[in-house]
């Protein structure tokens, strides 16, 4: 199993036409846990890695998680080389990280890109946060 990091810019990433913040991904856990993310390219995601979700602003931290259910597909709608990868967000777990982000410090990210590895370093905070 593998952790990653997916960057989300509330002023730029939208789901279902609305800004994707931390309350956005924190009301999807709650009512509609399923969803599909978009990759600029495939990753080597496999079912049962997770995705911890650090959105750019207002504060930048890690707020959300969920669990990878398959793994990513090419975006057939899109026509860009794209993929989608659907994920389950951990309710519980995203609700203790939503009152208690993880920050940018404390996950010593240096360079941002959109999807990348958890440093080993970072991931027993970020289990604690969660309660994982």
């Amino acid at each position: 199993m593998a952790d990653w990091i997916y960057i989300l810019n509330p002023l730029r990433d939208v789901l279902d036409q609305e800004p994707c913040d931390k309350e956005k991904i924190l009301g999807l856990a709650e009512e509609d846990p399923e969803a599909e993310f978009w990759l600029s390219r495939r990753n080597r995601m496999v079912p049962g890695d997770r995705v911890w979700f650090f959105f750019t602003s207002p504060d930048a931290a890690v707020a959300a998680v969920g669990e990878v259910d398959e793994e990513p597909r090419l975006d057939s709608e899109a026509g860009d080389g794209s993929y989608l990868v659907p994920v389950t967000l951990l309710t519980e777990a995203t609700k203790a990280l939503y009152r208690a982000p993880v920050g940018r410090d404390e996950l010593g990210l240096g360079q941002v890109r959109s999807v990348q590895k958890v440093k080993p370093a970072a991931l027993p905070l970020l289990l604690e946060r969660a309660g994982l």
